[in-house]
């Protein structure tokens, strides 16, 4: 691949990288402060992994903020992101990470260059269903829209991105499996919910789809979250390991920047 350039500057956010860098700093400092806190321990909670929407910020952007900020924490100890999405442009089966050239592998964005984690793409890519493939990833919002606030919570880290199409969750679950890593490595699945419904709607499937995260159920729907294939992974794994599940914010675009007619859903949740 060599270099990802970004496709979504200047619709889904700014291009200009000082526009930007303004823009995502307001959205973190206009999100709560929610401080996770161990039981019986004043020690905050180590996150393992977010799960964060991918509309354009005017839209999903305090959502995201929210979940980011949330990280600031242990930002220092995350040298490695896992980040996957669904594919919304591309017919895909199984689980796409990008071609890796010889030499230096980027994705780029106004904010600079994010390096991709080699050894690790090489690692899963042993893996039955997991294909290398530009294609997957040269036009897909899902992942580049949350590499911005990344760039501005961690500073530098490392990056293994992966498009998600259909799939059992338990391929998902081998794939995070064997990143997992130690606090190190962060796992984020972007994933809006549900979609197109009138305001009221929304509110009860979103309420509804977020009753079955929190129970860390792994069989939800495309109508329930676009990004179901890698979410269902997600939840599968943190059952096996005995994760805990937060929400932390739950809306839609008709409390932001659209109308109330026709909406998507928006949550951000955080497992520890």
């Amino acid at each position: 691949m060599a270099i990802r350039m970004p496709v979504f500057a200047g619709s889904f956010y700014p291009d200009d990288a000082r526009l930007l860098h303004s823009k995502v700093q307001q959205l973190l400092l206009d999100a709560p402060t929610i401080n996770l806190t161990a039981e019986l321990s004043d020690r905050p909670k180590i996150s393992k992994a977010v799960i964060v929407p991918h509309a354009g910020y005017m839209y999903s952007g305090s959502t995201a903020a929210t979940a980011f900020k949330s990280l600031l924490p242990q930002a220092n100890a995350i040298s490695r992101v896992i980040l996957l999405g669904p594919s919304h442009r591309v017919p895909l089966l199984g689980i796409a990470t990008p071609e890796l050239d010889l030499g230096d592998n980027d994705f780029l964005t106004p904010l600079g260059k994010v390096p991709l984690d080699a050894a690790a793409i090489a690692e899963i890519i042993a893996i039955e269903g997991v294909v290398m493939a530009n294609g997957a990833h040269a036009r897909e919002h899902s992942l580049e829209v949350q590499l911005p606030f990344l760039q501005q919570v961690l500073g530098d880290f490392n990056l293994v991105p992966l498009v998600v199409g259909q799939c059992a969750p338990s391929m998902v679950a081998k794939v995070l499996d064997t990143l997992w890593g130690d606090g190190e490595s962060l796992i984020i699945i972007s994933s809006d919910l549900s979609h197109f419904h009138t305001y009221l709607q929304a509110q009860e499937i979103d309420r509804h789809t977020t009753g079955k995260i929190e129970a860390l159920e792994f069989d939800l729907q495309a109508g329930e979250a676009c990004g179901c294939y890698p979410l269902n992974g997600l939840l599968m794994l943190a059952r096996h390991k005995g994760l805990e599940i937060n929400t932390l914010t739950l809306c839609n675009s008709g409390d932001t920047a659209g109308n109330k007619n026709r909406v998507v859903g928006y949550g951000a949740y955080v497992l520890h």
